[in-house]
């Protein structure tokens, strides 16, 4: 089959992205996968892919983005007769194709009207799958659907033994929410860990890998102040590699987005699932996540990690595993066990039984 995949924060290469491009390399073995993108940007993509995620998609044809808004919608209609399928990154939108066409959700999307054009277009859809249970409730809610769940592909990357340090990690991109709270809540995770530093932790220090973009630079230089004196360390765009040097080398992960936020009004401000928790999992990172969108998911509770619904919780649970090293090594190997039910080989059989 020729199989035309779109995705318009391409660019960005985030976990969302990650997704994506692993669907595309699941599928070149078998089909013809083509991503529609400006062939301009391919060598960059596919390099940065590899670098940056650790996706091999050389295979992949990039050709002119169908869904442009310079392209009409009648070349839109001429040009997807071209494809036995099509899979479809939603930001709410319902495209018109006359392909087969395969909806992905990875996020709520609770601002979106429905109307009568959007009933017609649904009956079109071949098929809907989304990444959690999380974002499932919330899109079958809205359209009044039975939508798939399809867990994004987990690949841990073991380069050479490395001794686990006193180090507590967090990973995510660097962003501001439209009322300019910070996203990923790096700033609350700072101020949990100087707490803690400050009622006596000592020998322990907090990583933060962020993904950065230039336009960013003077915000994240607030947190970077807002660290100073304790040891906070920032590694900033790394590569696949130093990425899961620091999962192999962490004891502790954390994560909090959603905390502090209206979740009822914006769910989309959760992790809608949580792709770095269960990588640091994969290499025996305990993880201490917020009790909140999909990250209640992936771990069992008390078993393969500590859900957290307050900033006091976070500081007993961690103290709980920084003070019990037999208690932190058994949940490291639970954590282990439990990644591997989000592990790239089932990914990739479950999506070849979607896209039939």
């Amino acid at each position: 089959m020729r199989i035309g995949i779109f995705d318009p924060y391409l660019d960005s290469l985030s976990g969302g992205e990650k997704y994506m491009l692993s669907i595309a390399a699941c599928l070149t073995p078998r089909h013809e996968v083509v991503i529609f993108w400006d062939p301009r940007g391919e060598k960059e993509i596919k390099d940065k892919a590899q670098e940056k995620l650790g996706i091999d998609i050389s295979s992949v044809i990039f050709s002119q983005n169908i869904f442009s808004k310079d392209v009409s919608f009648v070349s839109r209609i001429n040009s997807s007769r071209k494809y036995d399928a099509i899979i479809y990154l939603s930001d709410g939108s319902i495209p018109f194709v006359l392909s087969r066409l395969y909806i992905h959700f990875q996020f709520p999307v609770e601002w979106v009207k429905i109307n009568y054009k959007t009933h017609f277009k649904l009956k079109r859809v071949h098929g809907i799958f989304c990444n959690s249970f999380f974002t499932k409730g919330y899109i079958d809610k809205k359209r009044g659907i039975n939508s798939t769940v399809l867990y994004p592909p987990i690949y841990t990357l073991s380069l050479h033994k490395v001794r686990k340090e006193n180090m507590i990690l967090n990973v995510g991109r660097f962003g501001l929410n439209i009322d300019g709270s910070n996203y990923k809540k790096q700033d609350v995770l700072i101020r949990v860990f100087k707490s803690m530093v400050d009622n006596g932790l000592k020998k322990w220090a907090l990583v933060l890998i962020v993904g950065l973009k230039e336009k960013d630079q003077d915000k994240l230089l607030e947190l970077k102040k807002l660290s100073n004196g304790y040891p906070i360390h920032f590694i900033e765009n790394p590569s696949n590699n130093i990425l899961f040097e620091y999962y192999q080398k962490s004891k502790i992960y954390w994560h909090a987005s959603g905390f502090g936020e209206d979740l009822a009004k914006y769910p989309e401000r959760a992790e809608h699932f949580g792709i770095s928790t269960v990588e640091a999992m994969g290499l025996g990172s305990v993880p201490i996540v917020i009790n909140a969108g999909g990250q209640k998911e992936i771990i069992e509770d008390t078993k393969s990690g500590l859900l957290w619904n307050t900033v006091d919780e976070v500081i007993s649970s961690t103290d709980k595993l920084v003070h019990n090293e037999r208690l932190l090594q058994q949940m490291s190997q639970e954590a282990v066990e439990r990644s591997k039910k989000f592990s790239g080989d089932r990914f990739c059989k479950e999506l070849n039984r979607i896209i039939i």
